[in-house]
């Protein structure tokens, strides 16, 4: 996909998935172009759980919800901050409804952001899936997961190493579709250059990278084949034993390109 902006830059973007080793695929990812706005771009990713189906379901009603009011989306109306809450709130309204019909109670997490044609990234996140931003090959920003492992590393009493082996890395502090309101962090990002790199993707991609790893291949790489690596070493390194992954990246390239 490659979408032209207004401020002499342009956006290409990729995305991919896999089931992993689990029986079933919870995950859903998406890079979508928006209908009338040059250069305004929103990608998200949803890891469902909950069962064969409720997982799949809650991570539908993220992506559904998304395209969506994006597709409605006016800057001249709202701003994308306020698109971003509008998602993660009506998103998180869906799943409790949809819990009704499915055999487990349904939760997700998001990780999702826009693209202005300002050179600015608007990104929101619930859970641990992950958003980044690298300038080449450098880690400008990265979002902090909503789980215990996380809450220990900021209290110090875990490294982001020991953290990542912790057995109870994937305990979750705030997703979507709780029985109390969500918890999501909110941020904006100015000064997007040409050679800058946004990706989002869940904890079944991020988990096996470190950040220079990810840095790497992405300045390296066109989305497509970043996206097609990143999958393909996740699922070496799972060894057997990998969960849902899925990851969004769009990149700016010059327009001389």
């Amino acid at each position: 996909m490659s979408s032209p902006a207004a401020a002499g830059f342009r956006l290409t973007a990729a995305t991919g998935t896999h089931r992993g080793d689990r029986a079933y695929q919870q995950d859903q990812v998406a890079v979508i172009a928006h209908p009338r706005i040059a250069g305004c771009v929103m990608a998200l990713v949803a890891d469902g759980m909950g069962g064969k189906s409720g997982g799949r379901k809650a991570a539908d009603q993220v992506v559904l919800t998304a395209q969506q009011l994006f597709d409605r989306y006016s800057p001249g109306d709202e701003s994308p901050a306020e698109l971003l809450a509008q998602i993660a709130s009506e998103a998180h309204l869906m799943i409790k409804l949809t819990a009704i019909s499915a055999e487990e109670e349904p939760h997700s997490t998001i990780a999702a952001f826009v693209v202005t044609g300002d050179r600015c990234v608007h990104w929101i996140h619930s859970g641990d899936s992950r958003l980044y931003w690298f300038r080449g090959a450098r880690l400008v920003k990265r979002s902090l997961d909503h789980s215990y492992v996380q809450r220990l590393v900021d209290e110090g009493q875990l490294t982001e190493a020991e953290a990542s082996a912790h057995p109870q890395s994937n305990l979750l502090t705030a997703c979507l579709g709780t029985t109390q309101d969500p918890t999501s962090s909110a941020e904006r990002l100015e000064g997007l250059a040409v050679g800058d790199s946004l990706m989002c993707c869940s904890d079944g991609l991020w988990h096996y990278f470190t950040d220079q790893e990810l840095g790497s291949v992405l300045h390296g790489l066109p989305p497509r084949e970043a996206a097609e690596l990143l999958v393909s070493k996740a699922r070496q390194r799972a060894r057997g034993g990998g969960d849902n992954l899925s990851i969004a990246i769009v990149k700016l390239e010059s327009l001389a390109d």
